[in-house]
């Protein structure tokens, strides 16, 4: 029998979120460059990725359990799938937003290539890349929840399920209040922060 703790579920869930949103965070990253530094990708890729990014993260569910059975591989990888989209449209977002005027002072200070990319293009699309990273921990956070209450096994989304098959109302409404605390935290802790270095790099708040 599984166990229904709450701070052990809690734990469990967790540890799967952020496994499968880093894997989200590496692919995403480095796809959303590589479509902006490559013209034939930006114009095959992008609207295949703004289609896929309205799918339902539960819609990958099916494949996943074929492709890798009933366990911790489906779960992440619907995890990972359903948050890749979100944050590759935001640096390609990000960059292509870049004010040019920043573009032509680095040229004029010398930068060029990959320096002037790295120095300046990158980190004056950082706003965009951040909220693109929060929508995309929402994602996964509801990926997260398809995959535990359709999968037979452990943490909150089976902890959920097993409360409504028991009637359990509290437990049901106790785990609901879990996600959304857990939420609140990792936004105000992590991301609160991110946003708040951003802005204090860029000169637009105090420190």
């Amino acid at each position: 029998m599984q166990d229904l703790s709450i701070p052990i579920a809690a734990h469990i869930s967790l540890q799967r979120l952020l496994i499968g949103y880093f894997i989200s965070l590496v692919i995403g990253l480095l796809l959303g460059v590589l479509i902006d530094r490559i013209k034939y990708l930006d114009e095959a890729l992008s609207p295949l990725l703004l289609g896929v990014q309205t799918l339902p993260s539960i819609c990958w569910l099916p494949l996943a359990v074929l492709w890798f059975g009933l366990g911790e591989e489906a779960i992440i990888f619907v995890i990972a799938i359903g948050s890749i989209f979100s944050i590759s449209m935001s640096v390609v977002s990000g960059i292509k937003n870049v004010p040019p005027l920043y573009i032509k002072a680095a040229k004029t200070m010398g930068a060029k290539g990959l320096r002037r990319y790295t120095s300046v293009t990158i980190p004056a699309a950082f706003p965009s890349i951040i909220s693109g990273m929060k929508q995309s921990w929402s994602f996964a956070w509801r990926a997260l929840m398809a995959g535990e209450l359709l999968t037979p096994t452990s943490g909150l989304g089976y902890v959920l399920i097993m409360g409504r098959d028991l009637h359990d109302m509290n437990q049901v409404v106790g785990i609901m209040f879990v996600i959304v605390v857990m939420g609140l935290l990792i936004d105000r802790l992590v991301f609160g922060r991110m946003e708040h270095a951003v802005l204090y790099r860029w000169g637009l708040t105090k420190g």
